[in-house]
C-alpha cells in the first residue's frame, strides 16, 4: 500500500491506494481513522488523479469520481458502498432505503454501519444518506463536514 496526505478546504486527508485503486481517503482524526501499517510506502508524487478530482469537488467543479477504486471490506460492506456510489450528486436517501437498494431490506441499522465504515469519504458519497425523517445522521469525519458536502452539492 503507499499513501500520502493531502490538504483540502475541508481539512487534511490521509490517501491510501493499492496496486488496483484508492482504498481509502481519511479525514485526520475521523472515526476509524486507519494506523500506518508497517510496510506502507509514503508516496509524495503518487495519488495524483484522486488529488486532483477531491479538489474540483471541493471547488464545486466535479459531480463524479473517476479514480480507479479497491476499498477493503466484507462483502456486506461493499455492496452497500457500490449502492453509496450511487446516489447522484445532490440527492440524498435514507439508511433504509440504502438497504433495500443494497439487497438488504430491513437491515437499516447494519447498512448504517456499513456506512459509517466507508473507506473512502467524500468519493464514496456517504454523506448523502440521510435518517429516514431527512435528518442528518452519523458522518465518520462529523456532522460539519457532512453538512457543508450536502450545501456545496444543493448549490
Amino acid at each position: 500500500m503507499s499513501y500520502d496526505y493531502f490538504d483540502t478546504t475541508r481539512g487534511r486527508m490521509l490517501l491510501v491506494s493499492s496496486e488496483r485503486g484508492l482504498a481509502g481517503a481519511y479525514f485526520v482524526g475521523q472515526k476509524y481513522y486507519p494506523k500506518l501499517s508497517e510496510g506502507w510506502q509514503r508516496d509524495r508524487k503518487g495519488l495524483r488523479q484522486a488529488k486532483r478530482e477531491l479538489t474540483e469537488y471541493l471547488a464545486g467543479k466535479r459531480r463524479r469520481f473517476s479514480v480507479p477504486l479497491d476499498p477493503q471490506g466484507t462483502a456486506f460492506q461493499r455492496a452497500v458502498w457500490r449502492e453509496i456510489a450511487k446516489v447522484p450528486f445532490g440527492k440524498t436517501i435514507s439508511y433504509g432505503e440504502l438497504a433495500c437498494r443494497a439487497g438488504f431490506p430491513g437491515s437499516a441499522r447494519a447498512a448504517g454501519a456499513a456506512t459509517g465504515r466507508n473507506p473512502l469519504s467524500v468519493i464514496v458519497p456517504c454523506h448523502r444518506i440521510v435518517g429516514s425523517n431527512g435528518s442528518l445522521t452519523g458522518y465518520a469525519g462529523g456532522l460539519a463536514k457532512k453538512k457543508a458536502f450536502l450545501a456545496l452539492e444543493a448549490a
